[in-house]
């Protein structure tokens, strides 16, 4: 079992930053590939970004990827989520997931978190 705890939400304006964290229960947070996935009002949850547990690999979905870096501490159970140049349409509930592997991060599979709200202002 595996307990995922989000922070680091809050209200911005656009174009600032944020930086988000994951916080994981046990020491064998390294054994797992970490993601974070998001879910506006109204629509699907979508896929944001993931890592593997060495951090050797990382995907972002199109949107985000040239704004948001994905990165992780295995000494302090963390993974965090860097967010610049913030869009109005970043607004959403944030949460972290983890899984054995990144195909498995990225389809949304195993542990999640109970989220974090970002709210971008125009």
């Amino acid at each position: 079992q595996v307990q995922l705890v989000e922070s680091g939400g809050g209200l911005v304006q656009a174009g600032g930053s944020l930086r988000l964290s994951c916080a994981a229960s046990g020491r064998t947070f390294s054994n797992y590939a970490m993601g974070w996935f998001r879910q506006a009002p109204g629509k699907e949850r979508e896929f944001v970004a993931a890592i593997s547990g060495g951090s050797a690999a990382r995907l972002y979905a199109d949107s985000v990827k040239s704004r948001f870096t994905i990165s992780r501490d295995n000494a302090k159970n963390t993974v965090y989520l860097q967010m610049n140049s913030l869009k109005p349409e970043d607004t959403a509930v944030y949460y972290c997931n983890a899984d054995s592997t990144l195909v498995g991060v990225q389809l949304g599979r195993a542990y999640w978190g109970q989220g974090t709200q970002v709210t971008v202002s125009s």
